[in-house]
């Protein structure tokens, strides 16, 4: 069965383009250079751009000579993949209006450009508010523009998603 083009797949999720103008949302574009940063313990491949991908290595390492042990939950996210995470959450019984509150619409993740790192500690629940009060995450806040990170999502944020501490993006410096 062929992909269909976001135009396509933002009408099938009922997401319209008022919403996304409405939020100010930017649209991105598929990352086409990426490399293999990491395989989870689940033995899902974590892809990153080069650049961020060496960034991302050197915040990870500078982390850990402070003590602080950061894992990527989450990295390169494909458009169709995006498109299947929400298609999967409206499946479950979820509203369009509460799902995009956490995910983006497809073709409107800062993910599709394998610059974005969703980042958890070994000893905190996932992609819970609560990571905002671990010390990994003051680190974070401290040392990530040291190597071109920034904190996407913070509490407020224009673009009207959930506060993500979890979820920084590599800008090219």
């Amino acid at each position: 069965m062929p992909t269909m083009s976001p135009t396509d797949q933002l009408a099938q999720l009922n997401i319209s383009v008022e919403t996304i103008t409405q939020r100010g949302l930017r649209e991105y574009i598929e990352a086409a250079d990426l490399v293999l940063v990491e395989v989870a313990v689940d033995g899902r491949e974590h892809l990153l751009t080069p650049t961020a991908a060496a960034a991302w290595g050197a915040l990870k390492v500078a982390a850990l000579g402070d003590g602080m042990t950061l894992v990527m939950v989450s990295s390169f996210r494909s458009v169709q993949r995006q498109y299947e995470i929400i298609q999967s959450k409206l499946t479950a019984g979820q509203l369009i209006d509460d799902i995009l509150l956490s995910v983006a619409p497809p073709g409107y993740s800062e993910h599709h450009t394998g610059c974005a790192i969703d980042i958890a500690t070994l000893d905190h629940p996932l992609l819970e508010i609560s990571f905002a009060h671990t010390a990994e995450f003051a680190w974070l806040v401290q040392n990530a523009g040291r190597f071109g990170f920034t904190l996407s999502f913070p509490d407020g944020n224009a673009a009207g998603y959930q506060y993500e501490p979890w979820h920084w993006c590599f800008h090219q410096r």
